[in-house]
């Protein structure tokens, strides 16, 4: 699909699981999961590997994400895989959470193969949603369960970490965390006005025929109440409640 001015903005959700935490310690990737995103909608188009490091696994890492080195005997190995993948994230903006663990596993791997895309960052844009989401709520947890109960993104299948999934849960939280309105049409359907038209959720209008909206009276339990309420808001301003200054006829 097209934004309005004809250019299409691809993004690539990805997660990788590792040997262990360190690169430069010779660690290695062993799962890549990538979700393909266009103009803030998931396309259903993904790229999934399962790689032999060629080494052993941490025990620490296994905990996490639950794959052992038997699953891996039979699978390639980074080299095999590597065009396929760089051909798949080609041109795109890449959304990683706490990027630099997963660019940085990324780069070792090409750097080994003496590859010609030795750093990711020299062919791909990257938006780190743990930078992002530690902007929009400092000094509280941000790590991806975090995030999902804070936006409500079901992980219930979510018991050990995994690339693919991992990549299509955070998916769904970047385009949550991101979508807050970002423009608001107030002219014709059209756009007649010149004005961009939103990329977001549909804009519902009320049909200018509709049947006129019933006029319900207030009771006087409701009508007490209210009035209880503006006299504690006046209160608590100071004799400011211009509500109430309305309801007694007082100029405003």
């Amino acid at each position: 699909m097209n934004t309005p001015d004809n250019t299409v903005t691809r993004q690539i959700v990805l997660d990788t699981e590792t040997t262990g935490l360190e690169s430069s310690q010779g660690h290695r990737i062993i799962e890549i999961g990538c979700v393909e995103v266009i103009n803030r909608k998931l396309t259903g188009k993904h790229y999934h590997q399962y790689i032999n490091p060629e080494r052993e696994i941490d025990a620490g890492a296994m905990a996490v994400h639950g794959i052992t080195p038997e699953m891996l005997a039979d699978k390639p190995v980074f080299s095999q895989i590597r065009d396929d993948f760089m051909a798949f994230i080609a041109g795109a903006e890449l959304v990683i959470h706490n990027a630099p663990f997963d660019i940085g596993f990324i780069d070792a791997e090409l750097r080994r193969l003496d590859s010609r895309h030795n750093t990711v960052a020299l062919n791909n844009s990257i938006v780190d949603t743990l930078l992002l989401a530690r902007g929009k709520h400092p000094g509280q947890k941000n790590n991806l369960d975090a995030l999902c109960k804070r936006y409500g993104v079901d992980n219930s299948q979510r018991e050990l970490h995994g690339a693919l999934l991992d990549a299509e849960i955070l998916a769904d939280v970047y385009l949550l965390m991101t979508g807050g309105q970002t423009a608001l049409m107030l002219g014709g359907g059209d756009g007649g006005d010149g004005g961009d038209e939103t990329s977001g959720a549909e804009i519902k209008r009320i049909d200018s025929n509709r049947k006129p909206l019933p006029i319900l009276p207030v009771s006087e339990d409701e009508l007490v109440l209210h009035n209880a309420k503006l006299e504690s808001i006046n209160k608590a301003s100071g004799g400011q409640c211009l509500w109430l200054s309305d309801a007694e006829g007082k100029p405003s």
